[in-house]
């Protein structure tokens, strides 16, 4: 058989992933019963430090296949519609391809976040092979500073192989925020992106304690400047960023433990990477009536959320119903982020 023209290939990847998103949002209007997103940590360690990220450490071993199988099982079992896997850096993990392959037995879009500096020309190869739908890389300067090693610089010839390979659909995130030194340099990633033919998307990032610092007039411009390149993504249907960029609080209904789930590498539910402790629950354990609770369940933390994940996928369902019941204290554990009051 001929090799289809990789225009032509790149084209029937993308229109048959489009169609498995649409249906996707379509299971989503229909049922408020199951998890649309969930970011799941195969491996905690990173290969870098940067100041601002909670997320990570440099010593934690990767997550047993067999574990990860046993968990993105259970994750289909609920009806969850997409699964992320993110860290750390998911890179890092001995077996990843497995992993995606594996959450490709069952009807579930597959992303991945990384920071990028593992990519090859080989390892873009091998996740084709394997199945993944999304890739995101969050670039935070044009040059690396000590605040953070994400730079264009370094990362640039990974953006060309990624032109060049990948059959998945690749998303560049600048950031504007959490202490970074040049907000212009948000505008240069955004518009190298573009220029690559990927989607670009501007984030506001949080500082080392996971806090949201106000935007500077001169963040705010870049901000805006950044929302008008051409290349779009569905996040720009709501105006969660664009409160956050002036400070303003978001009225909306957090879904998160119901439509968004972050499972740690312990295999705990939480709210988000950065509401780690509540409702930490054990994903077997984890039922269709937690769901319903936690959908009813009012966050103290959202007016001023800077998770773009858990806006996305609570924005299906801001029509629905009023959220009736309040978020307990979570239980303080040393080892984990708690920041619900």
């Amino acid at each position: 058989m001929s090799k289809l023209h990789p225009g032509v290939r790149g084209r029937t990847i993308a229109a048959k992933r489009r169609v498995r998103e649409l249906m996707m949002i379509a299971k989503g209007v229909v049922s408020t019963d199951h998890p649309v997103m969930a970011h799941i940590i195969p491996i905690r360690r990173c290969n870098l430090a940067c100041k601002y990220c909670n997320e990570f450490d440099d010593f934690s071993k990767p997550i047993a296949l067999d574990t990860m199988k046993a968990r993105i099982d259970y994750l289909a079992r609920l009806g969850t519609n997409i699964v992320t896997l993110s860290g750390g850096e998911p890179l890092l993990h001995p077996e990843l391809d497995e992993i995606i392959a594996h959450m490709r037995t069952h009807p579930i879009i597959v992303g991945m976040i990384t920071n990028g500096y593992l990519l090859t020309a080989d390892r873009i190869q091998r996740l084709n092979r394997a199945g993944l739908d999304h890739l995101q890389i969050s670039i935070d300067n044009v040059m690396p500073d000590d605040v953070s090693k994400k730079s264009l610089k370094v990362l640039d010839k990974k953006l060309q192989l990624l032109a060049e390979h990948a059959d998945f659909h690749v998303n560049i995130n600048s950031v504007v925020g959490g202490g970074t030194r040049n907000p212009h340099d948000a505008l240069v990633i955004g518009r190298r992106a573009v220029q690559l033919g990927f989607t670009s998307t501007i984030g506001i990032i949080h500082d080392g304690e996971g806090q949201l610092q106000p935007l500077s007039d001169e963040e705010r411009e870049v901000f805006l400047k950044m929302k008008k390149l051409e290349k779009k993504n569905y996040s720009r249907f709501n105006q969660f960023q664009d409160n956050i960029a002036y400070g303003k609080p978001n009225h909306w209904r957090c879904r998160a433990g119901a439509r968004y789930l972050y499972i740690c590498e312990d295999g705990l539910v939480h709210y988000c990477s950065q509401q780690r402790g509540f409702p930490g629950i054990p994903l077997e354990r984890y039922s269709v009536q937690d769901i319903r609770r936690e959908f009813l369940t009012e966050k103290s933390c959202a007016p001023h959320c800077t998770v773009s994940c858990v806006h996305q996928v609570s924005y299906m369902d801001f029509w629905r119903a009023p959220q009736t019941l309040q978020a307990p204290q979570a239980p303080v554990d040393s080892g984990q982020l708690v920041q619900i009051e």
